[in-house]
């Protein structure tokens, strides 16, 4: 699964275009380097997100192409 997908439909960016943004931007690695939107996402790869001074670590638990409010934060371990 692509990358800013990922982010999308785990919900840990409200919106795909924005996704794009943040990566493009350099705020989004993945493993410890810097990612682009198109990158895979494998299970067990570890994203990090960067929000002005927040910081987001989380762990790729599970993919899927379309999953519901409740069950999206399902799909990471924060770290």
């Amino acid at each position: 699964m692509r990358l800013d997908k990922f982010l999308k439909v785990s919900r840990l960016i409200k919106r795909r275009t924005v996704a794009n943004e943040a990566c493009d931007g350099g705020r989004v690695s993945v493993n410890g380097a810097p990612a682009k939107a198109s990158r895979e996402v494998k299970l067990g790869d570890v994203i990090e997100l960067r929000f002005g001074e927040r910081t987001v670590r989380v762990e790729v638990v599970s993919l899927s192409e379309t999953t519901s409010k409740a069950d999206a934060p399902a799909m990471y371990r924060e770290l």
